[in-house]
């Protein structure tokens, strides 16, 4: 498959349908980490920030590592898209 189809075990539909879970009533329809209230944005800000996964799970204990690779793989997915120049 295609990388904006599949990434190692990680599938879109898995992660809309269980790990991100885009909702109108919660945090203004941004995608969430499984219907919890810290939006993946959270997540790639505190990693861009400079910190570790141990150090986010430290943080925040009912998050999974998995929890963390999702939030990636949904931006690399978010990004990989062509970009078309117009002369």
């Amino acid at each position: 498959m295609a990388g904006s189809q599949r990434f190692g075990y990680w599938t879109r539909k898995y992660l809309v349908q269980f790990l991100l879970r885009p909702s109108a009533s919660q945090c203004g329809g941004r995608p969430c980490i499984r219907g919890m209230r810290i939006r993946v944005q959270d997540i790639l800000e505190i990693l861009a920030s400079g910190a570790s996964n141990e150090e986010i799970l430290a943080e925040y204990p009912y998050l999974e590592l998995d929890d963390i690779k999702a939030a990636l793989h949904y931006a690399a997915v978010q990004l990989d898209h062509p970009v078309l120049f117009v002369p």
